[in-house]
């Protein structure tokens, strides 16, 4: 079978706020199943599900009580195989989260664990006694805010947990739990799912003689201070061990047995996030595509872009990265980037332009198509623990989680019958798929129009990335394959820039998906959040004008 998934474009679906189809205001299965053809009509090759497991909702169901059971909220088993059956019929891979660093504290594992130091799931999870003051046996912390340890007095042991107190961490190191969490991955792998998103995948090892991390060398250029505590650590020893790439073999060999299944993995280290997507995609055995947080925050230049990308190629040569720009638990691109643009449609069109034209596969998330901002939300309308706890400097993922507006007309814009978990409010509501649907002009025209052209660009899907030295706020690469190249330049700024390209043939026009772009002679002229594909010959040159 075909490598579907390189240089393929996945959709991400955040079931809670897709569509709900019962008036409950969460969205669910059935509802994603009643949009299908809006996910297909895009032209995406694959659906990327978030958490629909059995979960007692502490952080939106990436706290899993039971791995081979539907959540009652989405659905059931039955919506599941319905939803994989109409999304293959549609001509779509589907993928799903896998949530296996740590389980919810209602699972029945750590209900057995927690009970005594001899039982049979004893060492499924990370247990340390304290120190002799009683105090955690090191100084790591938790992502959403204290002590990465709490106290279990039925054992008088600390037990691990990288996130909420109520999501212990599996203990990898036991041959049992990975054999464990084999048997998940191959029960849904069986009911017919074509692969996994792995989350948080270099969390899955901690260092066993449980080492404190040194401080954090490395100061943000935003914040006099750190907002979260866990930023303050270089993370050496809780997170990214190495025996990680034995366990991802043993996954990538799982899936090889299911032709044509795939995996993604979630890479969240600051320090050496691109080297661990190379090193865990690396040598055809470990895991099939990894992605990052290196294009999920503010840094919106040149420089910024290709040293990242050309990092990866050199460390990972055969390893193959998926690229995103949004997702369910960062603030949405045209937001973050806004100080960068003129107008938010085209920043919306140049960030798809760019994520759809870099060497790798590409991860849309739902809204994108919209040109959907951020949405602010109030203190008291939050639910995510993060935003709860550092309020109001780090606000939450709240923002980029609300409700996908369907319907013309008034909030919440056909998503419910009933009240939304997060509110749909005025800037997302105008932007709603009804009204996008007539407008030939629109964010959502656009993404259909630029998929399907890509889709006759072979060259974009596999071809090799070669970075030219134009100056900021300039980026510009060749895609090459074979006997085809294409020139893809991107003006990163809201001033207009003028770059010089040399070696171009008399006949030479802008592919039609350009946008604020004009050739004259040798000369190109990219306005506001320009950027312009251009079909060329070997031996191109180009310069900053």
């Amino acid at each position: 079978m075909t490598e579907w998934w390189r240089g393929g474009v996945i959709y991400q679906v955040y079931p809670r706020s897709f569509q709900d189809s019962n008036g409950d205001g969460i969205g669910d299965l059935p509802g994603i199943i009643a949009r299908l053809d809006h996910i297909a009509g895009l032209g995406v090759d694959c659906i990327w599900l978030s958490p629909i497991t059995q979960s007692p909702q502490a952080d939106m169901g990436y706290d899993v009580s039971d791995y081979r059971e539907v959540d009652r909220l989405f659905g059931s088993l039955q919506d599941f195989d319905s939803l994989v059956a109409q999304a293959h019929a549609r001509g779509l891979k589907v993928i799903m989260d896998q949530v296996v660093s740590h389980s919810s504290d209602q699972h029945p594992w750590f209900q057995e664990s927690r009970l005594n130091r001899t039982n049979h799931k004893a060492d499924w999870y990370v247990w340390a006694d304290p120190l002799p003051d009683g105090s955690p046996p090191n100084n790591w912390p938790a992502v959403f805010g204290g002590r990465a340890w709490e106290w279990n007095p039925t054992r008088g042991q600390y037990y691990m947990h990288n996130f909420l107190a109520s999501q212990p961490d599996l203990n990898f190191h036991n041959p049992d739990v990975q054999d464990a969490v084999l048997d998940i991955m191959r029960f849904w792998l069986e009911r017919g799912i074509d692969g996994f998103r792995l989350d948080t995948v270099n969390y899955y090892f901690h260092d066993k003689q449980l080492r404190s991390n040194p401080p954090n060398k490395i100061k943000s250029e935003h914040l006099a201070y750190a907002v979260n505590p866990y930023d303050m650590q270089e993370h050496v020893y809780s997170k990214s061990q190495p025996e990680n790439v034995d366990f991802l073999r043993r996954v990538r060999s799982l899936l090889n047995e299911f032709p044509g299944a795939t995996s993604v993995g979630e890479v969240g280290d600051s320090h050496k996030s691109v080297a661990l997507m190379a090193e865990y995609t690396s040598g055809g055995d470990t895991l099939h595509m990894c992605y990052g947080f290196d294009f999920l925050g503010d840094d919106f230049t040149a420089a910024h872009f290709r040293t990242r990308i050309e990092q990866f190629f050199r460390e990972g040569p055969d390893g193959w990265p998926c690229w995103s720009f949004s997702n369910h638990d960062v603030p949405r691109h045209v937001t973050r980037w806004a100080p960068h643009a003129e107008a938010q449609n085209a920043l919306a069109r140049q960030s798809a332009a760019l994520v759809l034209s870099l060497k790798g596969s590409v991860c849309l998330y739902q809204g994108e198509e919209l040109g959907l901002p951020e949405t602010d939300l109030l203190f008291e309308e939050l639910t995510d623990p993060r935003g709860i706890r550092f309020w109001p400097e780090d606000k939450g993922r709240d923002g980029c989680r609300t409700p996908i507006p369907w319907d013309g007309g008034s909030a919440p814009n056909g998503f419910t019958t009933g009240t939304p978990w997060l509110p749909v409010k005025s800037a997302q509501s105008v932007l709603n798929v009804a009204t996008q649907n007539t407008d030939a002009g629109s964010t959502l025209a656009f993404y259909r129009a630029i998929l399907a052209w890509r889709k006759t660009q072979p060259v974009l899907k596999t071809g090799d990335i070669l970075f030219y030295d134009t100056a900021e706020p300039v980026l510009s690469f060749l895609r090459t394959e074979g006997n085809a190249s294409l020139l893809c330049l991107f003006n990163l700024s809201a001033e207009p820039q003028q770059i010089k390209i040399g070696g171009l043939g008399p006949t030479t026009v802008l592919e039609p998906v350009s946008q604020n772009a004009a050739l004259a002679d040798d000369t190109l002229t990219l306005t506001a959040n320009g950027y312009a594909f251009i079909p060329v010959s070997a031996g191109v040159t180009v310069a900053s004008a």
